[in-house]
């Protein structure tokens, strides 16, 4: 069974894209990988079947990144870039 994750970058002042990630989206894994990539690398790749730190692993071809007003938590992890790096927000998103 995959971990799935959302990683939110926030676009605007009340918009944060959502960016969907289907394998491997749990912490131990995503958090050193994620450190390889810029928000603007995953804002680019707008879906993702794994993050790897060699590779975005991404669907072709990818659907659109969710908006929302704020970072939150639909799926098992959420990330955000906070600070200059990743940072897991799973227990802080909505």
């Amino acid at each position: 069974m995959s971990t799935r994750a959302q990683i939110a970058i926030q676009t605007g002042p009340d918009e944060w894209a959502h960016v969907y990630c289907h394998f491997d989206g749990y912490p131990a894994h995503m958090l050193p990988t994620l450190a390889a990539w810029t928000p603007e690398d995953i804002l680019a790749a707008r879906e993702i079947r794994q993050v790897r730190a060699d590779e975005l692993d991404c669907f072709d071809p990818p659907r659109a990144p969710r908006i929302l007003p704020r970072p939150t938590c639909e799926l098992s992890h959420l990330y955000i870039w906070q600070d200059g790096g990743w940072v897991d927000f799973t227990d802080h998103g909505e």
